[in-house]
């Protein structure tokens, strides 16, 4: 009987899955899956209305703006 493969750790990295990261994408699909079966949705989403629509603005506005800038850079913590 092959042995369970355990969850990669600090000591055991991930391997490489080629572009994209399968095993991250359906961890992410079924964290937002359980969100939504949760039924939580409506109350996420008119507390981000109420961000947008107070203080908070402004600095949500000026963090879009600073990914913005960010999109055609490269990662200065890669080394060539």
């Amino acid at each position: 009987m092959p042995k369970a493969k355990k969850p990669p750790t600090k000591a055991t990295p991930q391997r490489n899955e080629g572009e994209g990261n399968r095993t991250a994408a359906r961890r992410y699909d079924k964290a937002q899956q359980e969100f939504v079966k949760r039924g939580k949705v409506e109350e996420k989403a008119r507390e981000s209305e109420r961000a947008v629509e107070r203080d908070e603005r402004k600095e949500l506005e000026r963090a879009e703006q600073e990914g913005r800038r960010h999109i055609a850079e490269e990662d200065p913590e890669v080394e060539r």
